[in-house]
């Protein structure tokens, strides 16, 4: 497994460094000293697992992992055990609080070793493709990813917004599982209730995106990683 480091205390990567090492499944490709260096290695190279800390400056564990439309398997470690609900609410695999033991460090590879396998067989699925489907009106209805111009999210519900039609697709099913279906390469997260195609991007500002003829609101947790694409810092 390709893996991250990501921490801004030098002693706590080094650290990192020297238990991932023990570990022969794992490949550690950058050892990043914030959120912002993890963006331009994720934009680069692919990267199946992410050990975060969670208080960095200027962009936190939780707004880094919050602004990922779709992310890599992660596991946090930190000094505190009060985020650990909101750590497991956005899906992180095992939460470790400081000092880690190298055994229970092992575990939480393990259990993520276990996660990649699953999830790099149904990778292979998806790949052969270039679409998904989605159930509407009691039926399957054909999704292709270059159609997809942004999607919104409705409580139980998703609005899928396509090139190829002016009503968009609506289909039974949270922001949070469809966003796993979607390559991350191609789409990303805004705002809680919104998700974009990259390639649909006309215009940024400070708080908007722009869509062809449609402004989308932009987050506070989610505009870094926004900018990030357009190699910017916000302003």
């Amino acid at each position: 497994m390709r893996c991250i480091a990501i921490d801004d205390e030098p002693l706590a990567l080094d650290l990192l460094e020297d238990n991932i090492s023990m570990v022969p499944y794992l490949q550690l490709v950058a050892k990043c000293n914030n959120a912002f260096e993890a963006m331009e290695v994720l934009r680069t190279q692919q990267v199946d697992l992410i050990f975060l800390d969670i208080q960095m400056p200027g962009l936190t564990g939780l707004q880094f992992l919050q602004s990922m439309a779709s992310k890599p398997i992660v596991i946090l470690i930190t000094a505190y055990e009060k985020y650990a609900l909101e750590g497991f609410n956005l899906d992180v695999t095992d939460y470790l609080v400081k000092p880690v033991s190298l055994e229970r460090f092992v575990k939480a590879c393990n259990k993520a070793n276990e996660l990649h396998q699953l999830r790099s067989a149904g990778k292979a699925a998806r790949d052969q493709s270039d679409f998904f489907f989605v159930n509407v009106d009691y039926s399957l209805f054909k999704i292709v990813f270059s159609d997809i111009i942004w999607i919104e999210g409705l409580k139980d519900y998703v609005k899928i917004h396509l090139k190829s039609s002016t009503k968009p697709v609506i289909t039974r099913m949270s922001i949070k599982s469809l966003e796993e279906q979607l390559p991350p390469a191609r789409f990303i997260r805004i705002h809680k209730s919104y998700i974009i195609s990259v390639a649909a991007i006309t215009a940024i500002r400070k708080n908007s995106v722009f869509l062809q003829d449609t402004e989308l609101p932009v987050g506070d947790t989610y505009r870094d990683a926004l900018y990030a694409i357009a190699g910017k810092n916000h302003p």
